[in-house]
């Protein structure tokens, strides 16, 4: 999962990078940005969201499909596009990176109509470890819960 951050005065690439807890290559590749110089105060970033670190990193290879990944690693494939904001057609490049789910998290795709008794029936899970793990639960079509593998 990813949110914008705002370069502000007397950031580099480095420092963000370290406070997103991030190596500085794959937040230029994040960005599409390979020059030293590349950050500007006030210029927008695509940054993960950090917290408890959820998630992991998977390098594509040459001959990968988002499909395959998604079955190596048992995750949905829907869910493996949401997580990366890709679209079904999008085409992956071998050193692209994924994010998937760290070992022992599992993610969820909100479905339409659905409602917190059906998700928590659904996963076998209380309310309160739902909420642990969200920062906001808006039960729309599409929206990622997460939440720790039983």
């Amino acid at each position: 999962m990813y949110e914008v951050y705002m370069v502000k005065m007397g950031d580099s690439m480095e420092s963000i990078a370290t406070s997103h807890d991030i190596h500085v290559d794959e937040l230029r590749k994040i960005n599409g940005l390979f020059s030293p110089n590349e950050v500007v105060v006030g210029s927008l970033l695509v940054v993960p969201v950090m917290g408890k670190r959820n998630y992991q990193y998977y390098t594509v290879k040459k001959g990968d499909s988002i499909y395959e990944i998604a079955k190596k690693y048992g995750i949905d494939y829907n869910l493996l596009l949401q997580l990366n904001g890709l679209d079904k057609d999008d085409y992956i490049y071998p050193n692209q990176s994924l994010m998937l789910p760290a070992e022992g998290i599992e993610f969820y795709l909100v479905k339409e109509n659905e409602t917190l008794q059906d998700i928590l029936r659904k996963k076998k899970i209380s309310a309160d470890d739902l909420i642990k793990n969200n920062d906001k639960i808006y039960l729309r079509e599409g929206q990622l819960l997460q939440f720790l593998k039983s």
